[in-house]
């Protein structure tokens, strides 16, 4: 009977453990935003642009729009979301925030691909804005995508890592309360280290 209780609690445990791995994969993919607040898409009036950053030299292909972990060389990538835009013209502009410093400017242009993009090396950590205009019979469109550079890197205290340690708490916890050794164990820990203070 308290091996079964064991097993009970221990499948428990593990299916927390697993529970909490699946949702935060999938926030994962574009650097911390779901598929449902995608914080990378930009409406630009009725039209959509997907905002992508990639630090090749650091993180390979992982992808980020708004919160990008290293300084250094940055590839900001916009994708078109659906064909009207490819026929009208686009300006981007950066700037350093919260003074509005200009860094990077890409002058209006068409995009037949449906796809632009531009790198910088990024020397200063802080916040950013990526201005994107859209020209069109003379009138403009502005849209802004706000974004961070060097905040994110080893986060210790991450919403994901507390998710994690809380859920392995949790499990060790169940094991020794179901486990006999494994609490005694324990308790004689706890006991040598209160003799020692």
């Amino acid at each position: 009977m308290r091996h079964l209780t064991f097993f009970k609690n221990l499948s428990l445990a593990l299916g927390l453990l697993l529970a909490t791995f699946i949702p935060a994969s999938s926030v994962w993919a574009h650097g911390g935003a779901s598929v449902d607040t995608d914080q990378c898409r930009i409406f630009v009036g009725p039209h959509l642009v997907h905002f992508t950053a990639y630090q090749p030299q650091s993180t390979g292909s992982t992808e980020y729009c708004g919160d990008i972990p290293d300084l250094g060389n940055t590839v900001m990538v916009f994708d078109y979301e659906g064909k009207a835009l490819r026929n009208m013209t686009v300006e981007v502009e950066f700037t350093k925030e919260p003074e509005g410093t200009r860094i990077l400017y890409l002058p209006p242009s068409t995009h037949s691909t449906g796809t632009f993009n531009t790198s910088f090396n990024f020397t200063a950590p802080g916040k950013y804005l990526a201005h994107v205009t859209l020209i069109n019979e003379g009138q403009k469109i502005d849209a802004h995508v706000p974004f961070k550079i060097g905040s994110t890197k080893r986060e210790i205290f991450s919403s994901t890592n507390i998710i994690i340690a809380t859920v392995l708490s949790a499990a060790l916890y169940i094991f020794y309360l179901s486990s006999a050794s494994f609490k005694s164990l324990i308790d004689g820990l706890f006991n040598r280290a209160k003799k020692s203070i």
